[in-house]
């Protein structure tokens, strides 16, 4: 009976004694995985991208550790998503602003000189002239609403297998008249039954942008020679001008937006236009490329893919 009892009481002990172990030893793992949550969230709110390696462990805080590293890659990143949307508005406002600034106040000064003008001629200057600002402005509205559109992917490309031609004709008929003022001759080089997997609408946009870069800054009586051919893996339209070239250090800038160079601030224009024809183009997965020498004209070359 005795023995019973002891053997009892010894395993009552060995019991008791086995929890306490088992609540200090779960006590101090609670505190530790408290602790290492903690840090982990503090390197969060840092904005500091935890690691990745330390914790090899297939245990419950290895699993919540991995976790946190992908939420914290994806709150890190989204941050710096925001920040550069952030940089990129303040630089889209400050853009519009210097842009709108001299039409407004040219349209300003001449209400300001029509509400002292008596003579009906000069009023009928004046108002032609306030007529080329607010032209101006509409054109800059336009404009900056289709790249809006574009950039946030509220126009999807939508592409369909359509005859090239048809988007050449009318890319072509939008600088016709332009084109005719300066007498300027323009040639088309192309296969009739060539076809291509595009957006006609905005693959025209593209196409009218160089061309209208092209008439523009070609003197009277140049030429600008248009040739498409199929390749292997993309269709190449090629876009060559007889106009005022473009310096190579230059080369790589004229498809920012809003950049002008300085010799033809006195032309109309905004800038926007070839941004807009490597947006339109880059969508279409193709890329555009630019060849020129100042004074010998410049040749834009147009990218799009066979397939995709």
């Amino acid at each position: 009976m005795e023995i019973m009892i002891f053997i009892i009481f010894f395993v009552l002990v060995f019991i008791a004694t086995f929890a306490l172990w088992k609540y200090i030893h779960l006590k101090h793992d609670v505190y530790e995985y408290t602790e290492k949550l903690d840090t982990a969230i503090n390197y969060m709110l840092k904005n500091e991208e935890l690691k990745t390696s330390p914790y090899e462990k297939d245990d419950l805080w290895g699993k919540i550790y991995d976790r946190l590293v992908r939420l914290s890659y994806l709150y890190t990143h989204k941050n710096l998503e925001i920040s550069e949307e952030k940089d990129k508005l303040k630089e889209l406002v400050s853009d519009i602003s210097h842009q709108t600034k001299t039409p407004i106040a040219n349209i300003k000064l001449y209400l300001e000189m029509m509400a002292d003008e008596t003579d009906f001629d000069r009023n009928q200057e004046y108002l032609k002239k306030m007529n080329g600002q607010v032209d101006k402005l509409d054109f800059l509205l336009q404009s900056m609403v289709k790249m809006s559109r574009l950039e946030t992917g509220t126009i999807k490309i939508q592409k369909q297998n359509a005859p090239l031609t048809d988007t050449l004709a009318m890319a072509i008929s939008n600088v016709v008249i332009k084109a005719e003022k300066k007498n300027i001759k323009i040639d088309v080089q192309y296969d009739e039954r060539l076809e291509l997997n595009h957006d006609k609408k905005w693959t025209t946009e593209a196409i009218f942008n160089i061309l209208d870069n092209a008439v523009k800054y070609t003197n009277d009586g140049g030429n600008i020679h248009i040739v498409v051919c199929r390749q292997e893996l993309f269709t190449k339209i090629s876009i060559e001008d007889t106009g005022k070239g473009i310096a190579p250090e230059r080369q790589a800038t004229i498809f920012t937006r809003f950049y002008r160079e300085l010799e033809v601030h006195d032309t109309d224009g905004i800038g926007i236009g070839l941004y807009l024809a490597r947006k339109i183009i880059t969508l279409q997965n193709g890329y555009i490329e630019v060849q020129s020498q100042v004074g010998q004209g410049s040749t834009f070359m147009i990218y799009l893919p066979n397939q995709d």
